[in-house]
């Protein structure tokens, strides 16, 4: 029996191999044009959950993104709802789980508008706002008789027709000027103008929509804006249980990002309009702790929101804010090891509360009983990271939804069972995945010069063979508080990476999330020296441990923080045969002076540059441009206001005058991402041919 069991094991192990064998190595177009599944959203009764599936392609015009449905017990397949091509976004379900809400703009819209979809009778989802200057981020009323909206207007607005006037207006002025008073005057890739969020509410079936904020005391403050986004400002407005009031985010001390950290508070203002209430920093002055993604509890008890406490330090870990409703006594949730909550979700019940969180490579969920407070880990995967958590329902159809992925697979929608296995809703990606080569992300740790442990992941290449001799291309993250996981990305993708024949190397230095607040904390006051130390360490344990890595041909490269730390490894040290540096500062000066945050830099580095602060120059890469050896490839998005291409320009110049081989690539129409599928696929062909051009073997 043993021989026999033996040999189908041999055999077994042989199949597999010659599958392997039968796989192709992972392209461009493999990457991009794979199905993604994206913002999974479960009904309040457990038993449906719609999702947006995107189809891309490499012309915009020609990609697809629409919403399906698929029943949570998993008991039929995924289906179409929309059929456009306009995207949808900001999905919700109504109360009684028969009706979605989404924002889109539709071939008759001059802005995106507020959509009401029936999933269980067939037709057109049918508009509900007609606000000129655009409607997002829709929440249906506890009645189902009205939906709250976002749209941004001009302080001057009291109606739609005061913006349309004011738009008109504009485009008719003979100049062309955009005029500040204040900090910040842009955000990621935009100019920021006069407009801000405000909140209305719109009741089926009537023409136009209720404007909560118009006139307030609120509205009129200097440092009124929505918590900061990438490219936007959201207010995440929500109704409170009676459909009464609405619960909203908003900061009132903008105006003082340049020399301050500045927070966002909850506020409360009744559903016919008022002026609205400050529920939390009452009292505070200057910058309290910030607030953002408020909920309800499905039994109106609790108000429940993300928090991050502001201190003169540059990170704290994000808190579970629990508000008792209407009292507003406040209570705090944090996860164990003082991890960073990355999402919740509430139990149909009320009685459970479920939280995301990053840990050493992973995102995990834990629980917390609401009447103990208790909290344990609940469902870990064994590989990869669960994003977007979403509970609901009773009972038998009591469920839990999230999506999931790893470095080998992009993100798919599944179900949590209460024994912690994942039962796969959506498999659209199933089929391409299974043809491609993709060996799993490998975690080991190394020991920095400090004795601290410093997790990595490793990637091997398509076709490996242990027999050989593979170059190492070790690529740094940005953030810097952010973290390497075990998940599926499109910028920097691990295998497409190591698709030529490189062993990836992904190091989570100090400064990472999901180790706990200090080690992310530990940055301070050693933004670039210590967190390359742990890199260049982390290098050496890997040639050491992996026989396969050949110590002589090594790269790295970075993008953001990734590529400030790419600039800092220009500067000092000349172990790597190449460098690839994108959106990466050469000058902290420079830096602080043009991007579109400043304070915070203030506090990494210990004060303003001008005042005697040694680290202001003894950790800026071009302080040392004599020591500038190594070739690099340089790029920059052109619209990249977070890190201004001048840092690429300056570096650029100091590279030329001190003759290091080098190459630039600018993308005009790009920002601090390549997000365009063709501008991507020449990116990473750049990448590859420079890599190639270096990591020969030696003498080669």
């Amino acid at each position: 029996m043993f021989r026999t069991l033996a040999l189908l094991v041999a055999g077994s192990f042989a199949l597999s191999s010659a599958h392997a064998a039968e796989k192709r190595t992972l392209n461009h177009e493999d990457l991009w044009l794979m199905p993604r599944v994206s913002a999974p959203v479960l009904s309040p009764d457990g038993r449906h959950v719609v999702f947006t599936l995107t189809e891309p392609a490499y012309k915009a015009e020609e990609q697809v993104s629409d919403l399906w449905l698929v029943p949570a017990d998993g008991s039929a397949g995924p289906r179409r709802l929309t059929a456009t091509r306009a995207a949808e976004a900001g999905v919700v379900w109504s109360r009684d789980s028969r009706r979605i809400a989404f924002s889109t703009k539709r071939e008759a819209d001059a802005q995106n508008q507020i959509y009401v979809l029936d999933v269980d009778r067939a037709g057109e989802a049918q508009r509900v706002t007609a606000i000129s200057t655009g409607a997002r981020t829709p929440q249906f009323s506890p009645d189902g008789q009205r939906i709250l909206f976002v749209s941004n207007l001009h302080p001057d607005a009291a109606t739609d027709a005061d913006s349309k006037r004011l738009a008109e207006e504009q485009k008719n002025r003979k100049y062309n000027a955009r005029v500040y008073t204040g900090f910040p005057i842009r955000n990621w890739d935009r100019w920021l103008d006069e407009t801000r969020p405000r909140v209305f509410v719109q009741t089926l079936g009537e023409a136009e929509a209720r404007d909560l904020l118009a006139g307030t005391a609120l509205l009129k403050s200097p440092g009124y804006d929505g918590r900061t986004t990438p490219g936007s400002s959201e207010l995440e407005p929500q109704w409170a249980p009676d459909g009464e009031s609405i619960v909203f985010v908003a900061s009132t001390n903008r105006d003082r990002s340049a020399f301050d950290f500045t927070h966002a508070d909850l506020w409360q203002v009744p559903a016919a309009g008022g002026e609205p209430k400050r529920l939390t920093n009452a009292g505070v002055e200057g910058a309290g702790a910030s607030y953002a993604t408020p909920r309800f509890s499905p039994d109106g008890g609790e108000l429940l929101a993300l928090v991050n406490a502001r201190s003169g330090r540059i990170y704290t870990s994000t808190e579970l804010a629990r508000i008792d409703w209407p009292a507003g006594t406040e209570s705090r949730v944090r996860v164990p090891g003082d991890l960073s909550v990355e999402s919740y979700a509430v139990s149909a019940d009320s009685r459970s509360l479920y939280l995301s969180a990053e840990h050493e490579g992973y995102e995990k969920l834990w629980r917390v009983d609401t009447r103990s407070g208790k909290i344990a880990m609940a469902f870990a995967p064994e590989r990869g990271v669960y994003t977007l958590v979403n509970a609901g329902g009773r009972g038998g159809d009591a469920r839990i939804i999230a999506l999931h992925e790893h470095a080998a697979q992009p993100p798919e929608v599944v179900r949590i069972e209460r024994d912690g296995r994942a039962v796969a809703l959506t498999q659209f990606t199933a089929e391409r995945v299974a043809a491609l080569d993709l060996p799993p992300a490998e975690h080991f740790w190394s020991t920095a010069p400090n004795g601290k442990q410093i997790h990595n992941m490793l990637i091997r290449p398509p076709g490996f063979d242990p027999s050989k001799k593979y170059p190492l291309f070790v690529v740094i993250h940005g953030g810097p508080h952010t973290m390497w996981r075990d998940m599926w990305v499109l910028r920097w993708h691990y295998h497409l990476l190591a698709a030529p024949g490189y062993v990836v190397l992904l190091t989570n230095y100090t400064g990472s999330t999901g180790f706990g607040e200090a080690f992310a904390q530990d940055i301070q006051g050693d933004p670039l020296k210590g967190p390359s130390d742990e890199i260049n360490d982390a290098a050496d344990e890997a040639i050491e441990r992996y026989a396969f890595i050949d110590g002589a041909r090594q790269c790295a490269g970075g993008a953001s923080y990734g590529g400030h730390l790419a600039n800092w490894l220009q500067a000092s040290t000349t172990r790597y045969r190449c460098l690839v540096s994108h959106a990466g500062l050469v000058s902290l000066k420079s830096q602080w002076g043009t991007s579109d945050v400043a304070y915070g830099r203030e506090v990494a580095q210990g004060g303003p540059h001008w005042e005697d602060i040694p680290l202001w120059t003894e950790q800026s890469p071009i302080t040392y441009a004599e020591n500038f050896k190594t070739p690099v490839l340089v790029t920059f998005g052109e619209n990249d206001y977070r890190v201004p291409i001048n840092n690429g320009l300056e570096y650029w110049a100091v590279l030329q005058r001190q003759q290091v081989e080098s190459r630039l690539v600018i993308f005009p129409d790009e920002n601090h991402w390549i997000l365009k599928g063709e501008n991507s696929r020449y990116f990473y062909q750049e990448v590859h041919d420079w890599l190639g051009r270096w990591l020969q073997p030696a003498g080669g």
